[in-house]
């Protein structure tokens, strides 16, 4: 049987191709991001083969596309699978088409990388080099929680229980909650967050505005929901802005780039030579639980991973001196 694929000829009138590809995505419910990282693929896709359209081509022209992408961009094995995972969604949730082929597609093989840990001493002194109120705040929540930079961005005031010590870590990586822990020493801040937030969310309502963005539909479900306090962002932006798919103009939350700028500047400030970044901070929550002797299952469930072997390469940066082994040349 043949490579290429067999799918009906498009009629004239029928929808631009990238525009089925964002209708299917908003239908499975992904992320904006998801979205323009799967349509930028599959463009590049059709740019790479002279505009062709997909229905013409097969298994050479996906193999010649992701070779190009390691041998010619020198992409990693990551940024290879996300673009394979793009043409994936293409053919199959889009274009319908049987891809028996595609098991035979070669697909990188990601590197196992032990995660970048400062030590207690070097994280306490990258937390006093943040100088904003805000920032020190969310970079002190993704120490201390063990959050994902987005995880704590997108936290909504109903998830924060200040009486328990506890977050409610809604819809993470792999679309599953979690609860985690605040930290003792921001609660007091959070407390103070949470009224100024709530001061700003009246004022946005008196000022004909205080909607808020909710997933998989869930304003259509709860009319009210959107205006009402609990679903507001805790660590909301300084202004409005519209959304790219709807075109509402509400307020979303803080720009990530904030935050991976104020962890990069303090980190230059504190003369920590390790590349840090906010990411860096879930890695030194980890390392260091396990460092204060808390159980590996523990820790799984705070990180929120499915499988306790991808918290086990915690245990790899515990192993001081290669596996704990001691020096000839320090017997000497």
């Amino acid at each position: 049987m043949s490579d290429k694929l067999l799918a009906p000829e498009l009629t004239a009138d029928a929808p631009r191709l990238l525009d089925r590809v964002r209708s299917r995505i908003r239908v499975k419910h992904y992320s904006l991001r998801t979205e323009t990282a799967y349509v930028g693929w599959i463009r590049r896709f059709i740019v790479f083969h002279a505009k062709r359209h997909p229905t013409e081509m097969g298994k050479p022209e996906v193999e010649a596309f992701l070779s190009n992408l390691a041998t010619q961009r020198n992409v990693s094995a990551s940024t290879q699978t996300q673009a394979l995972s793009a043409l994936l969604f293409l053919y199959k949730e889009v274009l319908a088409c049987e891809l028996p082929w595609l098991d035979e597609v070669v697909r990188a093989k990601k590197p196992m990388r032990l995660p970048t840990v400062l030590t207690q001493d070097d994280t306490g002194r990258l937390l006093v080099q943040v100088s904003d109120p805000e920032m020190k705040l969310i970079v002190g929540l993704l120490y201390g929680s063990g959050m994902r930079l987005l995880e704590a961005l997108r936290l909504r005031v109903k998830d924060v229980d200040l009486s328990r010590h506890e977050i409610v870590v809604r819809d993470g990586k792999g679309g599953k909650d979690r609860v985690t822990v605040i930290p003792t020493r921001l609660v007091e801040s959070l407390r103070a967050k949470l009224a100024w937030r709530k001061a700003l969310h009246e004022a946005d309502l008196a000022a004909g505005r205080g909607e808020v963005w909710l997933p998989d539909a869930l304003a259509a479900k709860y009319p009210n929901a959107p205006r009402q306090f609990g679903w507001q962002y805790v660590f909301a932006a300084t202004g409005y802005s519209v959304d790219p798919r709807s075109g509402a103009v509400r307020r979303h939350h803080v720009d990530e780039k904030r935050v991976q700028r104020a962890v990069r500047t303090a980190a230059e400030r504190a003369g920590i030579v390790k590349p840090v970044s906010p990411h860096t901070l879930r890695h030194c929550f980890a390392t260091h639980l396990l460092e204060g002797g808390y159980d590996i299952r523990t820790v799984q469930e705070l990180l929120g991973h499915s499988d306790v072997k991808t918290t086990m390469i915690y245990t790899h940066v515990l192993n001081r001196g290669g596996r704990g082994v001691r020096s000839p040349l320090d017997q000497m």
